[in-house]
């Protein structure tokens, strides 16, 4: 199996932003946040779980051997490092920001006034997938993989856009408002049904549609159509599954805040 692995290089970008994630979350809550917001809490302990978390998938997915094979081999893989930067990564990202950093930068006003319209249901929903759509089109993925300042770029295009589409859903801040527990689960349902598009497109295709990987799914023992199949499974049913975990984990919790609102009138009407 390692010989159907890249030669280890290192990633100086990826390195980078691993650090500034990694280092910019402890030097904000230990160092910024007693200047900025000396009463505010700091992350609990499942933020920070929550922030390096992500972190350590982004360098899971974006560094080797994974993001080399996606390079090289298979689209697959490439398949799997989209969905979590995509899916995955954002989430945690903005689950694991503590309301005053939040406040402190997306919330600032020359930055919300921008972010705000961007990041409601309808604007989100598009930038995100037709992103999503765009990048995986076999002319710009040939683009890609043959220039690495592209292939950077495409990546931080669509985190951003991604960051957009959980807005609505996980906005740590109200500067940029989030959506109703009923609105954010059918505006999840939506996003999880358009992806079935280019997915199905991948799926069911029986020519090879990315020339640039050429035979090397071989060496893996799959076919290059076999392995456009595979991708475009995993962008459906990966995807879906993610999308159906956040709206199943919505909906608990809005039934468990209807219940303790009804319990509190009850109080309040047996006082």
């Amino acid at each position: 199996m390692v010989d159907l692995l890249p030669a280890w290089h290192p990633h100086y970008d990826l390195w980078l932003v691993i650090f500034v994630l990694a280092f910019g979350y402890w030097f904000a809550d230990r160092r910024l946040r007693p200047l900025v917001a000396p009463h505010s809490a700091g992350p609990t302990r499942r933020q920070w779980w929550q922030w390096y978390s992500a972190v350590g998938f982004m360098w899971a997915v974006s560094g080797w051997p994974l993001h080399d094979v996606g390079e090289t081999s298979l689209f697959t893989a490439h398949m799997v490092e989209h969905m979590v930067l995509s899916l995955v990564v954002p989430p945690l990202l903005l689950m694991a920001t503590p309301r005053w950093l939040a406040d402190a930068t997306l919330g600032r006003p020359g930055i919300a006034r921008w972010l705000r319209p961007l990041a409601r249901p309808v604007p989100a929903f598009v930038i995100f997938n037709a992103t999503f759509i765009v990048i995986h089109w076999p002319d710009l993925v040939g683009w890609m993989l043959t220039n690495a300042p592209v292939h950077f770029s495409v990546h931080a295009w669509l985190f951003g856009a991604a960051l957009l589409m959980w807005m609505p859903v996980l906005s740590p801040t109200p500067a940029i408002p989030k959506l109703t527990r009923p609105a954010q689960m059918f505006y999840l349902f939506a996003q999880s049904l358009l992806p079935t598009i280019p997915a199905s497109f991948l799926t069911f295709s029986t020519v090879q549609l990315y020339m640039v990987y050429g035979d090397a799914a071989l060496a893996f023992g799959l076919t290059p159509v076999s392995d456009q199949a595979i991708a475009g499974i995993i962008m459906k049913l990966g995807g879906g599954f993610l999308f159906w975990i956040t709206i199943a984990v919505i909906w608990a919790r809005w039934t468990r805040e209807e219940r303790e609102w009804e319990s509190l009138e009850s109080s309040l009407r047996a006082s």
